[in-house]
């Protein structure tokens, strides 16, 4: 199983969105995949239509009580998708795990040895405390949601040192897969600018595929669902299929086998 860590610090960059329609389309392309959510907000397990009273084990079981991974997952209305939910909890898990001698590793260790997915992705908060170190610890590779706007040039820069950070400290072989431009507005002559401006520093690692602002992805989660079964043909929909086709892409080929 291959992981990967769906981060950035900054709230409101599209990340959860990206994860629950990342994952959807991997999973339609006939992947095993399991979405874990680590934001203490729930998002991504709300938008896939998990009320608060369906969420039995969550990821506070397996991160606090060390509660086996099988036991927290549950099935999705996506055929080939699972989730670890996430409850309020897990608000407490930063607290918690200060306290806790292996608390950059829980995650790593709880995802070990998983063979019953092809691909993980993890939902992580918008933040860089201890539940986001456990994602990066217990992750592959790296994911970076970046809204088209200046101050979130200033918070890439931040988690790149992080994961600077955590490469030299807790998981050597973080890798990151690729940076997804999100919220594009094509009327707006700064996110042109923006986007150029990440184009130019960091090049290639910067997918092609674009994520618009869409209303429809916006409306989605309020019905459970996601973007792509919601409204399969809206701009976003489509943006998200081709941000998958070119994340498979990068999948190193001995994990595509899978």
């Amino acid at each position: 199983m291959i992981t990967i860590a769906i981060a950035n610090q900054k709230g409101g960059v599209g990340k959860t969105t990206t994860a629950i329609n990342i994952a959807t389309a991997m999973a339609a392309t006939g992947w095993k995949t399991l979405l874990i959510d680590l934001d203490p907000q729930g998002n991504a397990s709300t938008g896939l239509g998990l009320g608060n009273d369906d969420r039995e084990s969550s990821s506070y079981e397996l991160l606090v009580e060390g509660a086996p991974l099988v036991s927290c997952i549950q099935p999705t209305s996506i055929p080939g998708m699972d989730i670890v939910p996430a409850t309020q909890d897990l608000s407490g898990a930063e607290v918690e795990l200060v306290a806790v001698e292996d608390r950059t590793a829980r995650l790593s260790k709880a995802l070990s040895g998983h063979m019953g997915h092809d691909i993980a992705f993890i939902d992580c908060p918008p933040s860089l405390g201890l539940l986001t170190l456990n994602a990066l610890s217990a992750a592959d590779t790296l994911l970076v949601p970046l809204q088209c706007e200046f101050f979130a040039l200033e918070g890439l820069s931040q988690l790149l040192q992080t994961v600077e950070r955590v490469q030299s400290r807790f998981n050597p072989d973080l890798g990151i897969i690729g940076i997804a431009l999100t919220m594009f507005d094509r009327r707006n002559r700064l996110t042109d600018q923006v986007a150029d401006d990440v184009r130019d520093c960091l090049g290639n690692l910067v997918f092609e595929s674009v994520i618009p602002r869409n209303v429809r992805l916006s409306e989605a989660p309020s019905h459970g669902l996601p973007a792509l079964v919601y409204d399969h043909n809206c701009p976003g929909s489509r943006a998200y299929i081709s941000l998958a086709r070119e994340l498979i892409g990068r999948i190193p080929g001995e994990r595509k086998a899978a």
